[in-house]
């Protein structure tokens, strides 16, 4: 069983080089593309609270997998007959590549996180793609960084710190969790035990009440701008990574707007992961003959569809009965990437498909428009 017991943390001359240079994560396991699906089998299952399981996966071939810590995998159990797609961060360390997990909390009426808790146990397989995502310190060179989580925003965050202890140990990071009591604070044990293996780590806990806890030695309350600067001073120097519910992440960002941090050294997880249970946005309506109107053919299927130019490609397609793979509809997970064939697209995505595949005539269906009618590899 894959544990983070017992860590040791070489300090290396070259520690934040290797941290968060691009090419060293693929030296840790097999490539595994964005648009590349892979079974896997699970092999473990943690509770890490009431309400929280870290589910650990190898690859059905016990192949490695490569990624950058902060990214995340698109998963696709079949739910009453039906796939479906959601995206979750990679809680790891992709110093591990064998072994590679992801930490899921309860959701009431989540359709996924509630048949994951039920039902996925050691020995179970699903589906699952990835890995992507741009919220990474890879490619962001810095000793002193400031990690800002809340809730299961922990997940990124805890794989960026358990690579960080793994290979880098001559980094400067403050972890600062909320949540709502000491209970509910994911990883604690864990993160208890890397600062004191870690010189460089400090993790500082901030809960809303003490619950059923009898005695707490860390802040209560919420995060605000006095709590940091009383309880991080040089926060300033710091490159600050911030992940959470989209009320935490905007909070975060006006008690720094507050206080002039310079947002050049400030990063944030590009998509809200509660929204991803939701339909995407209905778009706005317009008539026929205030539109041009195009024709999407799916080569595959032979099927053959009329859209509007300002619907993307996604919703025109799943209202006309296709079947596409998808999951956040955001242009952040890669799990709607496909081949454009002929014509051409407006494309506005938030990082889920690299310069690479667009060179090679993919593009993600959920962010495109048609400029032209279109042929899809579908």
């Amino acid at each position: 069983m894959t544990t983070y017991e017992n860590l040791t943390c070489p300090a290396t001359a070259s520690a934040v080089q290797r941290f968060t240079d691009p090419t060293t994560w693929g030296t840790f396991g097999t490539q595994w593309h964005s648009g590349e699906q892979k079974n896997l089998q699970c092999y473990a299952v943690h509770q890490e609270t009431h309400d929280v399981k870290t589910f650990i996966f190898r690859c059905a071939d016990f192949s490695a997998l490569s990624f950058e810590p902060g990214q995340f995998i698109t998963i696709s159990p079949v739910i009453g007959g039906q796939t479906l797609f959601r995206c979750y961060t990679l809680s790891s360390s992709p110093t591990r590549p064998f072994a590679f997990s992801i930490t899921v909390k309860r959701v009431p009426g989540g359709a996924v996180s509630n048949w994951l808790h039920d039902n996925l146990k050691p020995g179970g397989k699903l589906k699952a793609s990835g890995p992507a995502g741009s919220f990474t310190p890879v490619g962001h060179p810095a000793t002193k960084l400031l990690y800002l989580s809340a809730g299961s925003g922990v997940t990124p965050l805890m794989s960026m710190t358990r690579a960080a202890c793994d290979m880098a140990g001559n980094l400067d990071i403050v972890f600062v969790h909320s949540a709502r009591t000491p209970a509910d604070i994911i990883f604690h044990a864990e993160l208890t035990r890397m600062q004191a293996a870690m010189p460089g780590l400090r993790v500082i806990s901030v809960c809303e009440g003490l619950g059923d806890t009898a005695q707490w030695q860390q802040p209560i309350g919420r995060l605000d701008l006095p709590l940091l600067s009383q309880q991080v001073p040089d926060y300033k120097e710091r490159e600050i990574f911030t992940c959470g519910p989209q009320g935490y992440m905007e909070a975060v960002k006006t008690l720094l707007r507050e206080a002039a941090f310079d947002f050049a050294h400030y990063h944030q997880e590009s998509f809200d992961i509660t929204a991803l249970n939701e339909e995407p946005l209905i778009e706005q309506a317009a008539t026929l003959d205030q539109q041009d109107v195009f024709t999407v053919t799916l080569s595959r299927s032979g099927k053959t569809f009329s859209m509007l130019a300002n619907q993307t490609v996604l919703s025109a397609a799943k209202k006309a009965g296709a079947i596409v793979p998808s999951s956040c509809s955001q242009g952040v997970c890669g799990t709607c990437k496909t081949a454009l064939l002929q014509g051409t697209v407006e494309m506005n995505h938030n990082g889920g498909i690299r310069q690479r595949e667009i060179d090679k005539g993919l593009r993600l269906l959920c962010c495109s428009k048609p400029t032209s009618d279109l042929v899809l590899d579908l």
